[in-house]
């Protein structure tokens, strides 16, 4: 059986970044990566109506996003899977029923009250993987000021 490496995406500038590191250790361990995206279904309100502020997702236009992610590197073997369901447990489902070696994931690494309010998937996936994680969590930019003048009396 081949060796695979799970990549989760959502399509953010965190996964971008990770996905280098899923290509490199998959080229290195000869194993194939699987690229998924979990799309999230559409929020329901109190008596089971769909809220309609929000649009439905656009299949077709997610797959095309989904395509698009890809090794730089073309000698990487790699597959794409679409599914619906909550992000976390969708990304720990395949991990067991692939059998996968390693997930690599990429994170925002909010912290304190973002963290809370947004939920964390990375950490539930840490928690409930059957298998290493490997989080990659994007460096933020910092900006610098410039040293204020020193003021002499």
């Amino acid at each position: 059986m081949a060796k695979t490496i799970l990549f989760p995406t959502d399509f953010s500038t965190a996964s971008d970044a990770a996905l280098e590191h899923a290509a490199t250790l998959a080229k290195s361990s000869g194993a194939k990566l699987l690229i998924v995206h979990v799309e999230e279904p559409p929020l329901a309100y109190g008596g089971g109506e769909l809220y309609y502020g929000i649009p439905e997702p656009d299949s077709n236009r997610i797959l095309k996003m989904l395509e698009d992610v890809k090794p730089k590197d073309a000698s990487v073997p790699f597959t794409h899977r679409l599914t619906m369901g909550d992000p976390a447990g969708e990304i720990v489902r395949i991990a067991g029923d692939e059998a996968v070696e390693m997930i690599v994931l990429g994170t925002h690494g909010r912290t304190g009250v973002t963290r809370i309010l947004m939920g964390s998937v990375a950490e539930a996936v840490v928690r409930r993987a059957p298998c290493p994680v490997l989080v990659y969590r994007e460096t933020a930019v910092k900006l610098t000021r410039p040293k204020a003048a020193a003021t002499g009396g």
